[in-house]
């Protein structure tokens, strides 16, 4: 209404300004003299316009007339879209600049100002391919994503324009958080443009939430052949996604070709720990302890972690203590100022009963701001040495409120997993895991079972017992030397540190009246 109302006022405007012109130019003398063939006209100021605007239009008359005898030539030569390309070409330049309006509306964030122009030059042009994908992103920009879906399905009828509509009902799908049509569309896409990267991306991310290890690794190979992904990076998301098959193998309880893709894990990317691990156990399952032991020393060279050295045990589980000292002088030397080597000593020595020894290997780590796992080894050493339950349980008390240390962490969203896996449970993305003290570290419980990595034995009366025996050994101790704070923290009694849990020494049993005397490392 308001805007009808303006265009009536400015024509209004426009006349009025127009009949004050002819009025001035009436009232004012002298004028134009034109001589043509001996014979002289004489025009007034009024006259004189009307004669200028008549000879312009003459000129631009003549130019039309001349373009449409020199298209109506060439459609007499044999052109025979000369004439409707002549008719047409007004009609295209109105097109596209509607185009051109349209685009940029869509730049600035003007939704409907895009699609309305979008509309216009789909009039005008009709070519979908264009204005189609113009209408489908400005839909979207307003918020109607039917409108935006149908002008997507429209792109689908056309070889050219096939995958442009693919993919944006992909990425549909994705913001309705439909993965699993997402994922089918994304394989689609790829086969389409099997180098388009953000395709690569958006499938290779869907496939490992989903889990399919096998394609995940077929389009993290088409990745490296288009040339979006160095070799190292391929080479070390190829050994995870490799792992990953070999656990879920495992899982299935096909353990000769899970060992075969854990070696294959490792053999793409020794550093990787868990690859590592899971490599050595299978070549101890194959008899070759060998194979194991080259395998863990390679992988602590790169980065010390309690779980190699776990491994490292489970390669020789029947020796005495001092032997597997002597046996994991090999890791201790490779990085022995180490926090994680210093620590493997001095629960190695705590088995060993050499107690001051154990102390020494510790070292500063207590004084330096240690873990719970330092405090918890020191409670051990107190127990070992005869300190009174006060002293054992104030190295405990400290465990409780300590940090439990490095753990697994997601480089992208810093989310803490208990165990390592290939995609964070948190954010979703793949390959982001690193063994590394969180920079707000969680609080370590010293009730849980993973925490105190201690049974209670007898100085120099050492007995193989079993797994059962260890843990009700476990028990006992917690339940001698931890009550009070078990009545103080009963709702941290869950929390369970990873990779605690100690198999780098055999145990040993004691009578039951000496239970609470002395401490050592589970195996």
């Amino acid at each position: 209404m308001l805007w009808s109302l303006l265009k009536i006022l400015v024509f209004v405007a426009i006349v009025g300004l127009l009949a004050l012109g002819a009025a001035f130019l009436l009232e004012t003398s002298g004028g134009v003299q034109v001589t043509v063939a001996g014979m002289e006209y004489t025009l007034g100021p009024l006259q004189s316009v009307i004669a200028f605007l008549v000879l312009v239009l003459a000129v631009w008359l003549f130019f039309k007339l001349f373009t449409l005898l020199i298209a109506t030539l060439h459609f007499l030569n044999g052109d025979e879209t000369a004439l409707s390309r002549y008719f047409d070409r007004g009609r295209e330049r109105r097109g596209y600049q509607a185009l051109a309006d349209s685009f940029m509306a869509l730049a600035s964030g003007e939704g409907r100002t895009a699609m309305s122009k979008a509309h216009k030059a789909e009039k005008l042009l009709n070519k979908p391919e264009l204005t189609t994908l113009l209408v489908a992103q400005a839909a979207e920009m307003t918020g109607d994503t039917k409108k935006a879906s149908e002008a997507y399905k429209k792109l689908l009828s056309s070889n050219d324009t096939r995958f442009v509509g693919t993919r944006g009902i992909m990425k549909q799908r994705l913001a309705e958080g439909d993965d699993e049509t997402a994922r089918k569309l994304a394989e689609k896409a790829l086969t389409m443009r099997p180098r388009h990267e953000e395709t690569q991306d958006i499938l290779l991310k869907l496939q490992t939430r989903a889990q399919d290890w096998a394609g995940a690794r077929s389009t993290l190979t088409a990745k490296l052949k288009s040339g979006n992904l160095p070799r190292d990076v391929y080479k070390r998301r190829d050994a995870v996604l490799a792992l990953s098959e070999a656990k879920e193998v495992l899982n299935e309880a096909n353990t000769v070709e899970a060992q075969e893709r854990a070696i294959e894990a490792n053999r793409l990317s020794p550093d990787l720990v868990p690859a590592a691990v899971m490599s050595a156990r299978a070549h101890m399952a194959k008899g070759k302890p060998r194979y194991a032991t080259r395998i863990l020393r390679k992988a602590w060279e790169a980065q010390p972690h309690p779980d190699i050295a776990h491994a490292f045990a489970e390669i020789e589980p029947n020796e005495t203590p001092h032997a597997r000292i002597k046996r994991f002088g090999v890791l201790a030397r490779m990085h022995p100022q180490s926090p994680e080597t210093r620590l493997m000593m001095a629960e190695l020595n705590i088995v060993a009963e050499d107690f001051p020894e154990a102390r020494r290997a510790l070292g500063d780590l207590v004084e330096s701001g240690g873990d719970a796992r330092v405090y918890t080894l020191m409670a051990a050493i107190e127990r070992g040495e005869g300190s009174s339950d006060a002293v054992v349980q104030g190295w405990l008390a400290k465990a409780l409120n300590a940090p439990r240390g490095p753990q697994w962490v997601c480089d992208n969203c810093h989310h803490i997993h208990a165990d390592w896996r290939p995609v964070c449970e948190h954010c979703n993305s793949f390959d982001t895991l690193s063994w590394r003290t969180p920079e707000t570290p969680e609080i370590a419980s010293a009730t849980g079972v993973a925490m105190l990595p201690l049974i209670v034995g007898s100085v120099g009366r050492p007995d193989p017992v079993s797994t059962a025996d260890q843990s009700e050994e476990l028990s006992r101790f917690k339940d001698e030397t931890v009550v009070d704070l078990d009545q103080t923290q009963a709702d941290e009694s869950d929390v369970v540190a990873p990779g605690e849990t100690s198999s780098m020494a055999p145990s040993d049993s004691v009578d039951d009246g000496e239970r609470s005397d002395t401490t050592r490392p589970s195996s």
